[in-house]
């Protein structure tokens, strides 16, 4: 089966069961300070798990993209991906358990036509807080799924929310017991050094988990954990694995989803000296399809935020491809990564992840910064044996095994011990940094935030009427020390063109405009003359927020009722993001 039939049929089975399609969010997420990425389908679905309700009704599915870091070191192996798709269906306080488990396994079995004897499924053991859930054993067994099939697992296996285990949780977040589903492959082997005895949660290959449903039935309080106003599904399956599934081959690499991309750059990079480049095509394929799909959601390289991660990958896998190739300076042509990123834009040739760009837009931020790494590359390679290989790895991008070869060849002996010890350390340290960014839940929506995230639509206004109506909102990012606004114009906003902006802003926050909102069709907003800024995102139903007779504009929210609650609005930075888009900084006081 290739992956867009079973996107597909995925997509339909569900709707032929009253769920709506939501088309997939962007990787980056929009307004939400405390992450980098969207890494999980529920992300953009927050607020209406926690009780708001969606536009399209309580049934929704689709495929959304993602994009999680932690993976970036296991790629090359047969199952870790950094890009996925993860196929996603919800219910808003409808159906529960029942409904979930048994349109699962219809789905699996008689759809996919997935072997029973094959599928495991684990289920939460409970804890001092939460109950063991015999409910969903029993509904998988009546299911038909053999009790020793059925194994059950703590909080760190079966407990499902953005920020871990409940001890994890900040205030304010919702989270559940869970049900992951696994796939048995029997002719791979245990490897004992996963332990004597082999289980779904076993490392070692031989079981693939490829789906979850999450009981979102709780939300951590100050008293610890309360039900939610309503009883949520929450659905993840990756496409890559539950295609490997259907197709029973361990191996995510061998689907339609990476064959192409691979197959390119074995035969476009070469292989040099007859080395084994199996897991190198693999993690250049991966690196170079995420970097690809994060630069059409408006990222670029850079050495901090979602831009650092974009720069380590497209590094990581320009190594690789210098190695295959057995070159020592020139990091491959033009042709070779043009071939790369045309074989990604023909594998997802059926969908629309790229219909706001080109292959051309993409290749120009690729080979820029194949351009400023090729400087960056041959210093490294300079400094072989007068830096540490944690310096190499850390600031030239040199993966470990490549600096071993070279160290090889030198017949330099390179000390592993001394860079493990490094890297913990460095890794220790990003994690604190990554708690630190969840440190305000899931969402912050509070006071000050709400009031930032209202500004941006007085902002987004006062631009258009002093720049013209040509100006439209790329991104924001806002946090409760400030607001981040990016937005389409082709050059300097000068500080007196500014300073006009600043004051619109101000005069209505002066008049005490009220802030209200209604739920209509695209059609609908546009009549009223409203900015649809991200409309693919809410399907046949819009949610439209109107400011006085000054704004009115398609927004998730939340705002304020009345933006005299805002203060004073001041400008403090005005920059380039890139090529025709501009960047203003402000804050309220």
């Amino acid at each position: 089966m290739t992956s867009s039939e079973l996107r597909q049929k995925y997509l339909d089975f569900f709707v032929s069961r009253g769920h709506k399609i939501i088309p997939s969010a962007s990787l980056v997420p929009e307004n939400d300070p405390t992450t980098l990425f969207t890494s999980a389908g529920m992300q953009p679905m927050i607020p209406y798990l926690l009780g708001d309700n969606h536009p399209l009704g309580t049934r929704l599915v689709d495929s959304q993209k993602c994009f999680r870091t932690q993976d970036i070191d296991e790629v090359g192996d047969s199952r870790h991906n950094t890009f996925f798709e993860m196929l996603g269906n919800w219910s808003l306080g409808d159906y529960f358990k029942k409904e979930q488990l048994t349109w699962l396994y219809e789905l699996l079995t008689n759809e996919l036509q997935i072997p029973v004897d094959r599928l495991y499924v684990s289920v939460f053991e409970g804890n001092d807080l939460i109950p063991k859930d015999e409910e969903t054993a029993s509904i998988w067994k009546s299911l038909g799924i053999p009790e020793n099939h059925i194994y059950f697992y703590g909080v760190e296996k079966n407990w499902w929310s953005r920020s871990g285990t409940p001890d994890q949780m900040p205030v304010g977040e919702p989270g559940g017991p869970d049900s992951e589903i696994f796939f048995e492959f029997p002719n791979v082997p245990h490897n004992p050094k996963y332990g004597e005895h082999c289980h779904p949660n076993c490392d070692c290959g031989r079981f693939l988990e490829f789906g979850n449903s999450v009981f979102m039935t709780y939300k951590k309080t100050e008293r610890g954990f309360e039900p939610l106003i309503q009883r949520n599904i929450d659905f993840g399956g990756g496409l890559e694995r539950l295609l490997a599934v259907v197709n029973d081959n361990p191996d995510v690499f061998q689907s339609d989803l990476f064959t192409n991309i691979t197959a390119v750059a074995a035969s476009t990079c070469g292989a040099s000296n007859g080395r084994d480049i199996k897991s190198d095509c693999q993690i250049i394929a991966d690196h170079l399809k995420a970097a690809v799909f994060l630069i059409a959601d408006g990222v670029r390289p850079d050495n901090k935020l979602q831009g650092y991660f974009l720069r380590r990958l497209m590094r990581r896998a320009m190594v690789k491809m210098q190695k295959m190739s057995g070159k020592t300076s020139d990091i491959l042509t033009d042709n070779v990564y043009n071939s790369v990123v045309t074989a990604v834009f023909e594998t997802y040739g059926s969908t629309d992840y790229f219909k706001n760009t080109t292959v051309e837009n993409i290749l120009a931020v690729v080979l820029e910064e194949r351009d400023r790494f090729g400087k960056t590359l041959n210093l490294g390679l300079s400094k072989i044996g007068q830096i540490s290989p944690f310096d190499l790895y850390q600031s030239y991008g040199f993966p470990i095994e490549v600096t071993e070869e070279i160290y090889q060849e030198k017949g330099l002996v390179l000390d592993k011990e001394s860079f493990n010890k490094d890297l913990k350390a460095h890794q220790e340290q990003s994690r604190t940094a990554s708690a630190g960014m969840f440190k305000s839940g899931l969402v912050d929506e509070s006071v000050q935030v709400v009031k930032y995230h209202t500004a941006t639509h007085l902002l987004h206004e006062a631009l258009r009427q002093v720049l013209g109506k040509d100006v439209n909102q790329k991104g924001s990012n806002i946090t409760s020390e400030r607001l981040r606004f990016d937005f389409s114009y082709p050059q300097k906003v000068e500080a007196l063109v500014l300073q006009k902006v600043e004051d619109i802003v101000n005069q209505k926050i002066k008049e005490a405009l009220p802030v209200k909102f209604s739920v209509m069709s695209p059609d609908e907003a546009r009549s009223l003359g409203a900015t649809l800024l991200f409309e693919t995102k809410y399907g046949d139903q819009v949610k439209v927020y109107q400011i006085g007779d000054f704004s009115v504009e398609a927004c998730t929210g939340p705002h304020v009722t009345n933006i005299s609650e805002l203060g004073h609005f001041k400008i403090v930075k005005e920059e380039a993001v890139s090529a025709g888009v501009r960047r203003i900084k402000a804050v309220l006081d």
